[in-house]
């Protein structure tokens, strides 16, 4: 009972949100993300709804209570659908939202993924990720020059196709055995010598790092999935005396982590465009509703190397470059 008066009120403030949007022949366009808290998500979102006023579209917004929360949604896909809106916008959290997104397409929904691919979107428009993954794992290559790398993963967490493009990515980057981006599974090799999940979240990522140190004190280089578990991990490292000396890669590029990479918690890290993502979205949506064509295919919206210091050999911008476009359109 308490599901479904929770279920009922969700789709009744959705329906006051929208009436007055179809009634004026508004576009109605969702937006899903994986949580709300995530700062590269909160961006998304301050993209989307820029881009919604510009070109005069409703804009309802939803999401996850934790990375990998598929069921809240499944349930935004459904209420968003019955509210009104002919396009969706989401970042997935796992092809578990397939079935939900094929039954609204059936109905004429656009449904497209924004960051992280899932089966059965309409189209893509997301970062590189393994390119992400590709370029900090050749600047870290260059920033060990040639000593021996002892080297700890804080992943995402097992079978999530952007997870294991950046891990695979950076294995690539680095010189070892990678699988190819199309792999959801995690290459691994000697270097590595602890692999963790830390859900891209700041505190689980700090745990992650210091069961890691655990199993092996001398770990010197450190993949991250984000900005957040890149900090967690610069705060295990510090905690045990051991953050000098260590290389942190991550991928996100929003202006903290610029700002961390600037104070030396980050040695370097693959900038991502959520604006950008959420402004062609946007207008992809608006244009179906007007009658034209559903999207498709991928579009790449850019990702680009930060760092503080550059190395020979390795393609990379500076502090300023960064901090210019933290997360604005590329």
């Amino acid at each position: 009972m308490k599901k479904t008066t929770l279920s009922l009120f969700a789709l009744s403030s959705l329906a006051l949100a929208t009436s007055s949007a179809l009634a004026a022949g508004e576009p109605v366009i969702g937006l899903i993300t994986k949580t709300d808290t995530n700062p590269f998500f909160v961006k998304m979102k301050e993209g989307a709804e820029a881009e919604a006023k510009k070109l005069g579209a409703k804009l309802l917004t939803a999401s996850g209570k934790s990375d990998g929360d598929t069921a809240a949604q499944i349930t935004a896909l459904e209420n968003m659908a019955a509210g009104g809106a002919k396009t969706i916008l989401i970042t997935a959290s796992g092809d578990a939202i397939s079935p939900t997104v094929k039954k609204l397409q059936a109905k004429g929904v656009q449904v497209i993924a924004l960051d992280s691919p899932f089966k059965g979107a309409d189209a893509l428009f997301a970062t590189d990720n393994y390119k992400a993954g590709v370029l900090i794992g050749q600047y870290a290559k260059a920033a060990m020059a040639g000593k021996p790398a002892k080297i700890a993963t804080l992943d995402l967490f097992p079978g999530h196709p952007v997870g294991a493009q950046r891990h695979n990515g950076f294995m690539k980057g680095f010189g070892l055995p990678a699988a190819d981006a199309k792999s959801n599974e995690l290459s691994k090799d000697p270097a590595v010598v602890c692999m963790a999940d830390g859900f891209g979240d700041r505190a689980k990522s700090q745990t992650a790092m210091e069961n890691c140190l655990q199993k092996n004190p001398d770990i010197n280089v450190v993949y991250t999935i984000n900005e957040p578990a890149a900090a967690g991990a610069f705060n295990a490292l510090k905690k045990a005396g051991k953050e000098k000396g260590v290389t942190i890669l991550s991928v996100d590029g929003g202006c903290q982590g610029i700002k961390d990479t600037q104070a030396g918690v980050i040695t370097a890290t693959s900038q991502q465009y959520p604006l950008t993502m959420a402004a062609l979205g946007v207008a992809a949506g608006v244009s179906y509703a007007k009658g034209g064509k559903k999207a498709s295919g991928y579009t790449d919206t850019g990702v680009t190397l930060i760092s503080a210091k550059a190395l020979p050999g390795v393609d990379s911008k500076d502090i300023k470059t960064g901090m210019d476009l933290c997360w604005g359109a590329k």
